[in-house]
């Protein structure tokens, strides 16, 4: 199985590379930079890709030029902004500034429509194509935040799932939305998943638990799949 993963240089996407895959599996990192260090799997190849989606047709463009010859089985777009006083107490979304607005959107919205478009032709001629978008919770009615651009792109992520299924459906794709909490990116996957469990006292999901539910997606047979995940902490009341 082909993985990419785009937004794979640290957090979840880091967790994504070091956790997803098994034996004869090639993972595909996607970020703006290579990392010095590629992670070392056993009996997984891993390859890098230098991309920004902030230029999002350039950087479609050439990811979907490097999986032409070989192709791509899953595609993972775990990449997103969020403003930079998101999830402060003190954020105010009059003092966003158009700049920041209209990264955001480039990046969490534009990126993800033009890079899923340009690798649709090699996603497709996988016996069993997948793509899975990293959401959040914010894209949920009454999710209960004030981040309006962040919010905003998040529930676009949920438009352009339900737009691929229909119509790609008769070619067997298979679109998951991840709508997930507040996450504990402090703890590594080498952290034992009981110490990273107990960041935040229950406000906070480990890593461990997203990538162990999306190595169960990646397990499905071509003929079912999940349409979405709502993955909070024990302790968010929200939901």
């Amino acid at each position: 199985m082909r993985i990419m993963i785009v937004g794979a240089s640290q957090g979840l996407g880091r967790a994504f590379v070091e956790g997803l895959g098994d034996g004869g599996d090639h993972l595909i990192g996607v970020s703006r930079r290579v990392p010095t260090r590629l992670p070392e799997r056993t009996g997984i190849e891993i390859e890098w890709i230098a991309a920004d989606l902030a230029s999002p047709e350039r950087a479609a463009a050439s990811v979907a030029e490097s999986v032409t010859e070989n192709g791509v089985d899953v595609l993972i777009y775990n990449l997103g902004l969020w403003e930079s006083r998101a999830f402060e107490p003190d954020y105010r979304f009059l003092e966003d500034s158009p700049a920041e607005i209209q990264r955001m959107v480039t990046v969490n919205v534009s990126g993800a429509i033009l890079l899923v478009q340009a690798l649709l032709p090699a996603l497709l001629r996988s016996v069993s194509p997948r793509i899975i978008l990293t959401g959040s919770t914010s894209a949920l009615p009454g999710h209960g935040r004030p981040e309006v651009t962040f919010s905003a792109t998040k529930f676009a992520l949920r438009g352009i799932a339900e737009a691929l299924r229909e119509g790609f459906r008769d070619q067997g794709l298979a679109v998951t939305c991840l709508q997930l909490g507040h996450l504990n990116t402090e703890d590594d996957l080498a952290v034992p998943l009981e110490r990273a469990a107990r960041r935040g006292d229950g406000e906070l999901i480990p890593m461990h638990d997203v990538v162990h539910l999306v190595r169960t997606l990646l397990t499905l047979s071509p003929s079912s799949y999940v349409k979405e995940v709502v993955m909070p902490a024990i302790s968010d009341t929200r939901f």
